[in-house]
């Protein structure tokens, strides 16, 4: 007789976490569409870094509304660059970038429990050297959506072109590259990425 599955406690720590955050998210896309983080359940005190979330809306009137994470440079946010994530797949959210890979904050599975994940600094994050914006694209990736079912319909030539609209509406970026000087953002993919 197989021996019934059972489900990696560190998978079900992550996966609560996620759900939290995912609320905290989506509550505050809803009240707002651009909105400073100042904290996180599973974090204990403020951020240390300037977090921002938000839509950006793409397309013919604005159909697709693309999410976003915004990370200050923790060192110069003047002088440092601007980097662009767009994970691979097509359709993993930007999320994965940010708290398994390059981003500020990384799972703490030696202090979490069942119940209550919690996030640790990553001392190797990008954000100690660079801006970096996380886009949540394809739409229909992480928190991107569309308002009707026609702004699902896309491909390779569509997802570059709403990415292109992206980073000209994001003001952030056009008032970041402007000042500084800096030229086009790098632009940073994992898997799949040469599609974007």
């Amino acid at each position: 007789m197989a021996t019934p599955l059972t489900p990696n406690p560190a998978y079900k720590c992550m996966t609560k976490l996620f759900s939290r955050v995912l609320v905290i998210v989506i509550f505050l896309a809803i009240v707002e569409s651009q909105s400073i983080i100042e904290t996180l359940p599973g974090y204990s005190g403020s951020l240390p870094f300037k977090l921002e979330t938000g839509y950006i809306g793409v397309g013919d009137l604005d159909d697709v509304q693309l999410f976003y994470y915004f990370i200050e440079s923790e060192r110069s946010p003047r002088d440092d660059p601007l980097v662009l994530w767009l994970t691979g797949g097509p359709g993993c959210s930007a999320f994965s970038g940010l708290v398994y890979e390059i981003g500020p904050l990384s799972f703490d599975f030696d202090t979490s429990s069942r119940d209550s994940p919690t996030f640790k600094l990553n001392p190797f994050s990008w954000t100690k050297v660079a801006n970096i914006i996380f886009v949540d694209a394809p739409v229909g990736t992480g928190f991107s959506y569309a308002r009707s079912w026609e702004g699902y319909s896309i491909t390779d030539t569509i997802s570059a072109a709403q990415t292109y609209s992206f980073l000209r509406k994001r003001h952030h970026i056009c008032e970041f590259l402007v000042r500084h000087n800096h030229g086009p953002p790098h632009r940073c993919c994992r898997r799949g990425g040469h599609r974007s």
